[in-house]
């Protein structure tokens, strides 16, 4: 790829701070987990004044990272896709621009909305064309920290790979001919010169759809989240008890861990079981398929709970709504009956009132941030999900 060209001030400020995504607390073990984050939050302080967009500060052809409160790491960055200040604009304004999906209905902002915690709202996703799909739409906030593969089934390697494929699938409907449509995109008068800028391309050069999936890739490497009032030690009284059940008595911490509370690993709960332990009809096989290892069916990537409280419902269907409910389900080891549910899991026999202090940990755990919107994102609400009837799925 030509060397990148020196990158320009960018004119929208961009989001570095906000997270969340679906599930919820997990896996058991006898012993409490260590504290990743250190000493405990003090309750009861008065939360210090919270900054809700940052512009991270380019330097010529450097990207450097403002990182916000809680995340100790940059996201990794592939060498063949380099961040500058150009990019992330570029693909900020594409993120937005619903011409992208096939019907011009949709951009990546319709399912991933600031008013429902960068996510839907939604049991199961909906694609271009109003048209139902089969999973819940996880969280954009802090995709870059992302392991072992994107989207719940971990089946895109890169962010560059899911941004091709949620392109071409059934989220945005674009079809097997993407070439077409990234050259139609690339001609666009607001666009030619920003391509050849950020990819050192020459004038009238046919833009790819790779030259599209990075500049995407690049701004969601931005959307990052931290600062919250766990980060910031500013967590209620009820909210510390919490913390302490979750990383010792309920054992959450033993699958949510880390900066964003999620180990970055395959779990079966037993979701994909009724009561009885039978597979419910039109199970989806989740890992399995990807990796064609018959012991990863049914399990799916375990989510960051960062923001958990806004991205309503939850698991990899939407079959949960109600967060407590999910706290309760998880805290009492999951599916039982399900035949292979998780060896972590186990009851840990949370009281009523233990289940509202992880409850209202994970509300600490919001975070403050928004995607600066641009253009015309306006959708009509958010109607109850059909029945799932495309393969695409998040």
């Amino acid at each position: 790829m030509p060397a990148m060209p020196r990158a320009r001030r960018m004119c929208l400020p961009l989001v570095v701070i906000g997270l969340t995504v679906a599930l919820a607390p997990a896996c058991g073990g006898d012993k409490a987990t260590k504290d990743t984050k250190g000493v405990k939050p003090a309750p009861g302080n008065k939360a210090p004044a919270q900054t809700p967009e940052a512009t991270p500060p380019p330097t010529g052809e450097t990207w450097t990272w403002a990182l916000p409160k809680g995340l100790s790491a940059a996201p990794v960055v592939p060498a063949d896709n380099p961040m500058s200040a150009a990019k992330v604009e570029l693909g900020h304004q594409l993120f937005m621009d619903k011409r992208l999906s096939g019907d011009g209905s949709r951009s990546c902002y319709s399912c991933h909305q600031n008013e429902l915690g960068a996510a839907d709202g939604r049991t199961l996703a909906l694609g271009a064309g109003d048209k139902p799909l089969t999973r819940n739409t996880p969280t954009i906030w802090n995709v870059a920290y992302h392991q072992n593969g994107l989207y719940w089934d971990g089946r895109a390697p890169t962010l560059e790979k899911q941004m091709l494929g949620a392109w071409k699938g059934g989220n945005m409907g674009a079809g097997d001919d993407l070439a077409a449509k990234a050259k139609e995109i690339g001609a666009l008068p607001e666009y030619t010169s920003q391509f050849a800028e950020v990819f050192g391309l020459e004038p009238g050069a046919e833009i790819t759809p790779d030259h599209i999936a990075m500049a995407v890739s690049a701004y969601e490497r931005t959307l990052l989240c931290g600062d919250t009032a766990f980060d910031q030690g500013t967590m209620s009284e009820a909210a510390s008890r919490g913390w302490d059940l979750f990383r010792g008595k309920a054992s959450c911490s033993t699958c949510h861990a880390g900066d964003n509370f999620t180990d970055g690993q395959f779990h079966d709960v037993g979701i994909s079981h009724d009561a009885a332990g039978q597979l419910l009809p039109d199970a989806d096989v989740g890992r399995g398929k990807p990796s064609e290892v018959e012991a990863d069916n049914y399990k799916f990537r375990t989510p960051t709970l960062r923001n958990v409280t806004k991205t309503a419902p939850y698991f990899h269907n939407g079959s949960v709504a109600d967060l407590t409910e999910v706290v309760r389900y998880m805290a009492a080891g999951g599916n039982a009956k399900a035949p292979g549910v998780d060896q972590n899991l186990r009851n840990t026999q949370l009281t009523e009132a233990e289940i509202a202090d992880v409850v209202a940990f994970l509300g600490a755990l919001e975070c403050p941030g928004s995607l600066q919107v641009i253009g015309d994102q306006s959708v009509a609400g958010i109607p109850e999900a059909a029945e799932a009837a495309d393969p695409a799925a998040p």
